[in-house]
């Protein structure tokens, strides 16, 4: 009996301990992220605005019905769907490839594996400014550079790719695709150098070609981490606002009015605090989805 208390005694001493030294952080996690989100909440359900700061007037969801009435949010909603599905499918594609021609590769790797990450260090927001100063249209470097070849594509040695509205918005989705592709590269990489080698020495016995290996082997046993690398970065893509902000500020136009930014104009430029937080619960709500079905799946896999 002594020996049981004596245990059920370090026992407690460990899990005091534990809560100790987690007590900090998720203190700072409340004050940062759940108070944040609660008054964010909060705020959607009244008519709150830059002109008249304060919670006088009780609006429900009329803030929620005003947001989806908007002349604008549907077509937000729109370039939003189209640049997710864009970057996506074409940073998995990309990534994907890579990723195939790196497993094969047995050398250098190390020397690889530094160049793909450094365009995903570098912080949006300095990728944003490099990018408009390489992108000016007239005394950037690419137009500079590739002036001939821009004449026979556009029609002009200068295109102007941030204000041009049929350019614009493709010219935001390559930015994006050069800084985040590493991501997929890294991801689906790690998940082929995690692949058993029997199915493929079975069925290179068998006579299967590469082509065959790689549909009936790769692709089946790659599903769960291709699931998962997509969804992380699906639920990334949909709150992409640090490119918008810095490059186009949402335009020419609405050519490239994601969402995000559309909740900051909403707020900053309509000054009604209480539409852009209906709108932002909105955009919670599909965020967490996604996050609630990447969770499931993941667990099924477990």
């Amino acid at each position: 009996m002594a020996a049981v208390a004596t245990v059920n005694e370090i026992v407690r001493r460990d899990r005091q301990f534990g809560w100790l030294m987690t007590g900090p952080g998720l203190i700072a996690l409340v004050l940062v992220v759940l108070f944040p989100l609660l008054f964010t909440i909060f705020t959607s359900l009244f008519e709150y605005t830059l002109v008249r700061p304060g919670y006088d007037t009780f609006a429900g969801i009329d803030n929620y019905r005003s947001a989806l009435a908007e002349n604008y949010f549907g077509e937000s909603i729109l370039v939003t769907i189209k640049f997710v599905v864009a970057v996506v499918l074409i940073e998995f594609l990309i990534g994907f490839t890579v990723a195939l021609m790196l497993n094969a590769v047995t050398r250098f790797k190390n020397v690889y594996y530094p160049i793909l990450l450094m365009p995903l260090l570098i912080n949006p927001v300095v990728v944003a400014q490099i990018w408009r100063m390489f992108l000016h249209p007239e005394l950037g470097i690419v137009n500079y550079l590739g002036g001939p070849l821009f004449s026979i594509l556009f029609g002009t040695p200068k295109p102007n790719w941030l204000g041009d509205a049929g350019i614009a918005f493709w010219t935001v989705v390559m930015v994006d695709i050069w800084h985040q592709v590493s991501f997929m590269i890294i991801l689906l990489l790690a998940g082929l150098s995690a692949l058993p080698k029997e199915p493929y020495e079975a069925a290179r016995m068998d006579g299967a070609s590469t082509l065959q290996s790689f549909l009936h082997i790769t692709l089946p046993l790659m599903r769960p981490v291709i699931v998962v690398t997509l969804l992380i970065r699906l639920i990334f893509a949909i709150k992409t606002f640090d490119l918008i902000f810095i490059m186009t500020r949402g335009g020419p136009g609405t050519a490239t009015d994601l969402i995000s930014y559309f909740i900051y104009r909403s707020a900053f430029y309509g000054l009604d605090i209480g539409q852009a937080s209906a709108i932002s619960v909105l955009l919670l709500v599909v965020v967490l989805a996604l996050t609630a079905y990447l969770f499931r799946y993941m667990r099924s896999l477990a």
